[in-house]
């Protein structure tokens, strides 16, 4: 094949577009010189080959600059798409890698949850099983509180309640107990216990219901006397009368209250002309001053804060002499020569 002349079809202008890259934004940066040295020297070599293969008879006819220009460029244009596959590999599989370790994650985190949740609800199952066996197979003598009882025949379904001890309160209510150790322990005989008792039933008196039997009116009323002669905490209230610590406290409550209704109008009054005489008498008798009508003593009661007016209850002399904020109610009451008080004003 012999070349004898190349045409001139293509001008540095034509083939232009060559140099362009598949990144526009890139063309304003001309390729390294070093690069452009690599490829020059491998479109000589393309050109040395063609020689050699006589595929070009005369060489000196033909413009070489202009073909190794061509092939520079069209050699440049190869490489950069080699480089842009290359690149588009390495992102592909960036990409393969990262949802492959979202997906991972993902399939862990969901299995985990599927896990407590399955877990959560074996509990729950075992507890209800565990609940109803154990409502199921009490009894009477069980210790469990008695959850069944029969009437009339008829089977039926108490309330659970907690076994606690009575043997104290049983043996303090019991005929043979001590007076002396039944007023050491309410500060009161047995016969005024009975009468505060006695008063207060048609008030604090409840009755038996289908899920437990109610707390009888001699215990509630112990409860209370209890508390205010001793002033010992609710949780050994509890432990001494076998109750627990919240119907303790709402039993002093409902007590105190029905004392103030029931008894404080019947005793706390003030005495007619015929009792203020013969009270006169018994003081003069025993004191040998005329014209007295009782004993005046005014004492202070420790409170707890109150949520309302907190300064008006600030008691400054057991704050110095505790080393401790105090609060408290002043109770001023007058007596008769036997110690029985008549009337009091208390400071709410």
């Amino acid at each position: 094949m012999e070349i004898s002349s190349f045409p001139p079809f293509l001008t540095s202008e034509d083939f232009s577009q060559f140099y362009s890259t598949p990144y526009p934004e890139l063309e304003l940066n001309p390729s390294p010189p070093r690069r452009r040295r690599i490829e020059d020297d491998k479109s000589t070599g393309i050109i040395d080959n063609l020689i050699n293969n006589n595929e070009i008879v005369n060489p000196t006819t033909v413009d070489l600059s202009s073909v190794k220009e061509i092939l520079a460029s069209l050699l440049m244009v190869d490489d950069d798409d080699k480089q842009w596959l290359m690149d588009k590999d390495l992102i592909d599989a960036n990409h393969e890698s990262k949802a492959k370790t979202t997906n991972d994650y993902y399939d862990h985190t969901k299995g985990h949850f599927s896990e407590a949740d399955t877990t959560s609800d074996l509990k729950q199952r075992t507890s209800n099983k565990r609940a109803r066996n154990t409502s199921a197979g009490s009894g009477p003598g069980s210790g469990s509180g008695s959850p069944e009882r029969t009437t009339g025949g008829e089977t039926v379904r108490r309330l659970w309640v907690k076994e606690r001890s009575k043997d104290w309160w049983e043996k303090c209510s019991h005929p043979d107990f001590p007076e002396e150790e039944f007023r050491k322990a309410f500060r009161m005989s047995k016969a005024t216990f009975e009468m505060i008792c006695d008063e207060l039933d048609p008030i604090i008196n409840k009755k038996d219901t289908m899920l437990r039997a109610a707390i009888p009116v001699r215990q509630r009323v112990a409860v209370c006397i209890w508390r205010l002669a001793t002033g010992e905490p609710l949780r050994l209230v509890s432990k001494r009368f076998g109750l627990g610590i919240s119907p303790c406290h709402k039993l002093v409550l409902e007590v105190c209250a029905a004392i103030k209704t029931a008894l404080m109008p019947k005793f706390l009054l003030w005495p007619d002309d015929v009792r203020m005489a013969q009270i006169k008498e018994e003081f003069k008798s025993k004191s040998g001053i005329p014209n007295v009508g009782g004993s005046m003593y005014t004492t202070h009661i420790p409170i707890i804060a109150p949520k309302v007016s907190v300064a008006s209850y600030f008691n400054k002399r057991h704050t110095e002499r505790n080393q401790k904020t105090s609060y408290s109610i002043t109770v001023q009451g007058v007596v008769d020569p036997n110690g029985f008080c008549h009337l009091d004003n208390t400071n709410l």
